[in-house]
């Protein structure tokens, strides 16, 4: 088998375990092993194909990495509608009880069951509100 080939079948192995973990960043180390697949090809020595391998593959996870897809530690989960389907959703508070400060709470059935919701920083009317937030078991709504 020839050197590239060898360096496409690692690649292969490696898109394959990236299946499992369900990031992109094991695809761009797949990247970086095609990049040396091509430098096999064009007939460079290993070590040249090695740092071609490396360097590709790195700066690869390095741009996702940044973008926007990467991770991102000041993302707030509780805030997510990606991590939580609550966010966004709209639900009716019957009555509100005041706590002062600009503070309400009240208690109200969203999704077959009693939840705490929270108002903070509004008049605490009737009415439906847009959930912003979940902690535990409390939703942290503002008006719609």
């Amino acid at each position: 088998m020839n050197t590239w080939m060898t360096w496409l079948v690692y690649a292969g192995v490696v898109v394959i375990f990236e299946l499992f973990t369900g990031t992109f960043y094991l695809l761009m180390i797949s990247v970086g092993l095609v990049a040396g697949a091509l430098a096999a090809l064009f007939g460079l020595g290993l070590p040249l194909q090695l740092l071609i391998a490396a360097i590709v593959g790195s700066l690869a996870t390095l741009t996702l990495h940044k973008s926007k897809y990467g991770w991102n530690p000041d993302k707030n989960a509780a805030r997510d509608p990606n991590v939580n389907m609550d966010i966004g959703q709209s639900i009716q508070v019957q009555e509100w009880q005041d706590h002062g400060h600009g503070r309400y709470t009240a208690r109200s059935m969203y999704r077959g069951a009693m939840w705490d919701v929270e108002l903070q920083h509004s008049a605490g009317y009737p009415g439906v509100f847009i959930i912003e937030e979940v902690q535990g078991s409390r939703l942290i709504v503002r008006p719609s």
